[in-house]
């Protein structure tokens, strides 16, 4: 495997700090910081995780330079403002380097940036002062102009925070002038509108608060700190945005500042997340204007690894290590470093899903790598301020407690049901050492994830992808599977098993609605014969030329499956129409999936209404009471409830007495949101606690 991956896993260097590898886990937000600002166990415990994972060079979440008018999240954000702070830094710092692995630290001022709306009221200091009329989109705070001794003052505030990290231990830190943050309000002509030196008159001029930065902070904390920079090399969708040309001679003339490496980042404004992610860019579907206004990145694999172009363009005209973040792989990574695109391969998402990817890949066991789905859960719980969590990674935010250790006492448990949450259970108690038995009635396990592969086309791969993953565990941990097996309490009672994980998933309800069982009514059992027959691949290709339903479609349930299902069936040819007793439409979706499903529906005819009451279905198709309390009939060719489930704990009750331990997971259990991450997480949960 080596030679497979030579180059991703050759030793490096940035500055003073030399890896023992090409991967760096690049910052990301956790909110694993405790709320009164000092790192605790929980942020200790994720991140030595990481470094002893594999990974190369570990660089801390962003982290607040100035208290609370720097951080994008509040309290939920790192922060070293103070010097009280330096003593839980240490601790941190000290954990990473037992694993071997240098540790960075991400510095940022939000500026104007406030893509949640979560920012309470402040003084937002950028480089300019821009009326609401002026901003160049809706997530931005509106900044007033810095004057002249607090620019000066400002440099002192990001070199101090510096210094406390230099005293902490940190080998470096990474200055965050990229997408709508404080320093790129200067680099950035959209913002900077000063007439003093730091004004947009030229480059230097642009770069010069930034430059300024780097060299105080090298001049406080030595030669022997290394200081990387993150900036946009290219904006887009505005007449002043930064051009690549512009971006490469900023990034020029601040390696000549003292920068060791350069992060390469793009933004388009107009979009929440701007270029983060270049992947969900393409959710629901491809926009239209994306390969004329971002023409010039590399769209040709899905979004993944987009914005290599810059780092090709940066790397010309500097002498220091380049790269560009976005949902690059370890084949993507190694091809990248051969080409000479990159010198470091940067991680978020996937090493979320698995923290020990480095040393998998160092193994040759890649087959055993977490797949990570890219659907952004991860960063929408963090943006709510929550603690971040992984929907295929049940470790995360739990390190310190999900540790593979062998049971006390071996038992024989009976797993019913071969769901996410059933399959989670079963590894990981056969991990621990327990002989576990998984049933599962049907005759594939997954429950409704091939349902939701077939659904979910951006994710299709990465879902099947995650199945086969599970099915490997389960036979690598020795659980012996029996499907097409109904399982009974007779049954149960026969075997005698100590523990029974029920994981049977929601009963799957019909609304009570007059003519629900008519003709013209299709349940979703229909798409599941369809999977069991071709599988979910072969399912969603053909489905776009052939499909057991009509050209209008009435959907009934309006949170994520039934929008899942109408995005689904829209981009089919379908004519949709979701209707929803609720008042809010997608629960259960990330808020940036949300908001660019909305926009794409009103683009696409999809008719949604919210409030409503079902009446019946008739001949011609579904009669509701709008939540006006008007009574109309929607026409439609067929109508498709969406998941209705309600609890399924018959047998766990019946099993009472019975059985001296008895474990009810998943959707049988907690049906709604009824979503992949807390199925993962109640499986693991018992498969650890048993």
């Amino acid at each position: 495997m080596s030679g497979k991956f030579a180059k991703l896993l050759e030793p490096g260097q940035i500055g003073k700090i030399k890896t023992k590898n090409r991967f760096i886990k690049t910052a990301n937000g956790s909110s694993f910081i405790e709320r009164d600002g000092f790192v605790g166990d929980r942020a200790i415990a994720y991140y030595e995780a990481l470094a002893k994972g594999g990974i190369g060079l570990l660089v801390v979440e962003s982290c607040g330079v100035e208290f609370p008018l720097a951080c994008q999240h509040g309290d939920a954000q790192f922060r070293l403002s103070d010097d009280k702070y330096i003593p839980s830094y240490a601790k941190l710092a000290k954990a990473v380097h037992a694993q071997g692995c240098p540790i960075m630290i991400q510095f940022q001022h939000a500026g104007p940036w406030n893509p949640t709306g979560l920012l309470p009221k402040r003084d937002t200091k950028a480089a300019s002062a821009l009326t609401k009329e002026e901003l160049p989109g809706p997530d931005f705070a509106i900044p007033r102009a810095m004057t002249h001794a607090e620019v000066k003052e400002m440099v002192n505030v990001w070199a101090s925070a510096a210094e406390r990290a230099y005293k902490a231990g940190f080998d470096g830190c990474e200055i965050n002038g990229g997408t709508c943050h404080q320093i790129n309000t200067f680099l950035s002509r959209i913002w900077n509108r000063r007439e003093d030196e730091y004004g947009p008159q030229s480059l230097e001029n642009r770069a010069r608060y930034m430059a300024e930065i780097i060299k105080e902070t090298k001049r406080r904390c030595g030669p022997d700190f290394t200081v990387m920079i993150l900036i946009n090399i290219r904006e887009y969708n505005h007449p002043l945005a930064t051009t690549l040309e512009e971006g490469v001679q900023l990034a020029k003339i601040l390696e000549q500042a003292g920068a060791d490496a350069i992060q390469c980042r793009a933004h388009i404004y107009g979009h929440r997340e701007g270029l983060l992610q270049p992947d969900r860019l393409l959710y629901p579907e491809e926009p239209k204007w994306l390969r004329t206004t971002c023409g010039d990145l590399d769209w040709s694999q899905k979004g993944h690894g987009a914005t290599w172009p810059l780092s090709v363009a940066v790397k010309k005209v500097v002498n220091v290590p380049v790269f560009a973040a976005g949902r690059l792989n370890p084949e993507m990574g190694e091809k990248f470093l051969r080409e000479g695109k990159m010198d470091f391969i940067p991680m978020v998402r996937r090493l979320l899903a698995d923290h020990d990817l480095p040393n998998k890949v160092i193994a040759g066991n890649l087959e055993d790598i977490i797949p990570c789905s890219g659907c952004l859960h991860c960063m929408d719980v963090r943006n709510r301020n929550q603690y971040i969590e992984c929907r295929v990674n049940p470790i995360l935010g739990h390190e310190r407690d999900y540790v593979i250790k062998p049971a006390a006492k071996k038992k024989n448990i009976m797993v019913v049901g071969g769901g996410l949450a059933g399959m989670q259970a079963a590894v990981v108690a056969a991990q621990r050492g327990h002989k576990v038995t998984l049933y599962e009635k049907s005759s594939k396990l997954g429950g409704l994830v091939p349902i939701a592969a077939l659904i979910k086309d951006l994710e299709t791969d990465c879902l099947l992808n995650l199945m086969a993953y599970l099915k490997r565990q389960l036979k690598k941990a020795g659980v012996a599977i029996k499907t097409g097996k109904e399982v009974t309490v007779e049954f149960i009672e026969k075997e005698k098993p100590d523990v029974v994980v029920l994981g049977l998933g929601g009963t799957v309800v019909f609304p009570d609605v007059p003519g629900i069982r008519r003709s013209n009514v299709l349940d979703l059992t229909t798409l599941d014969k369809l999977l069991i027959t071709v599988g979910p691949k072969l399912a969603s290709f053909g489905s776009r030329f052939w499909l057991p339903i009509g050209k209008r479609v009435v959907i009934m349930g309006g949170e994520h499956h039934g929008c899942e299902i109408g995005e689904w069936l829209v981009k089919r040819g379908k004519k949709v129409t979701i209707v929803h007793t609720g008042d809010k439409f997608a629960e259960g979706m990330t808020v940036d999936d949300q908001m660019r499903l909305f926009p794409w529906f009103q683009q696409k005819g999809v008719v949604l209404y919210g409030g409503a009451k079902y009446e019946e279905v008739n001949e011609k198709g579904l009669v509701i009471t709008t939540k006006e309390g008007k009574r109309i009939t929607i026409e439609a060719d067929t109508i498709m409830p969406s998941l209705f489930i309600k609890q399924n704990l018959d047998m766990a009750d019946r099993l009472k007495g019975k059985v001296a331990e008895v474990y009810t997971i998943g959707s049988c259990v907690k049906p709604e949101p009824d979503l992949m991450v807390d199925a993962i997480a109640a499986g693991a949960k018992v498969g650890y606690q048993i």
